[in-house]
């Protein structure tokens, strides 16, 4: 008669680890997110400013190896379970509105972004979920985004670029673009990308000119 083995639960540094290792492939697959890093939305470091942002994002949430400390140290004490399971899990975990105004607010502040669409609430809908099963042990769906990441990698790009509201992008004007198997940058087929809307910079008013030719000088307004 076979013996099946024990079943081992993952260790609270484990479940981080595949908690962070999923909020970075669920922003590596935001076709959004990999517009903007691809078209260097964020200036030239962009595929950076991408790492900082999961690394955000992930700080939004109390790490695991620190909720089991603070679980260890709660079942030490002589207060009630009740009490010692609230002083266990005191640092709150965000409601996924703050994730996904995160999200948001971050692709506006640094790659000049806004999406109009949905897919906001999707990354963020999917971050909580990786969360939600990293807590239980289950990597499931880590893994499942780590599947489509792998085969979407080499893969062409095509994709509409949105108008640039200054008139003053670089691109040549095409609307496919390799991938980068080294950085990583076109790792997602993003055939459905969303229609993105780069965030308007405020234009200077036109020189005013007086009757004898002379440009006026006018200082901006505060």
């Amino acid at each position: 008669m076979a013996s099946s083995s024990p079943h081992v639960e993952p260790s609270p540094e484990t479940r981080q680890s595949n908690f962070e290792q999923g909020v970075a492939l669920a922003l590596h697959l935001w076709p959004a997110l990999t517009l903007a890093v691809q078209n260097n939305w964020g200036g030239p470091s962009s595929a950076d400013k991408r790492d900082w942002f999961a690394g955000a994002i992930v700080e939004m949430f109390p790490s695991f190896p620190d909720l089991a400390a603070a679980k260890k140290m709660a079942s030490k004490t002589t207060a009630p379970p009740a009490a010692a399971a609230a002083a266990a899990s005191s640092e709150e975990e965000p409601e996924i509105e703050d994730v996904e105004a995160t999200l948001l607010q971050v692709m506006v502040d640094e790659f000049e972004v806004n999406v109009d669409d949905d897919s906001g609430f999707e990354s963020a809908e999917t971050i909580m979920r990786i969360r939600a099963q990293c807590a239980k042990g289950d990597f499931r769906e880590v893994d499942d985004l780590r599947r489509r990441w792998e085969a979407g990698r080499g893969k062409k790009v095509a994709a509409v670029q949105a108008p640039d509201v200054d008139q003053d992008t670089d691109d040549d004007g095409g609307s496919d673009w390799e991938s980068d198997d080294d950085d990583g940058n076109g790792d997602v087929d993003m055939d459905e990308a969303p229609a993105l809307v780069p965030a308007p910079k405020e234009k200077p008013p036109p020189p005013e000119v007086d009757e004898d030719g002379f440009t006026k000088v006018t200082r901006k307004k505060r």
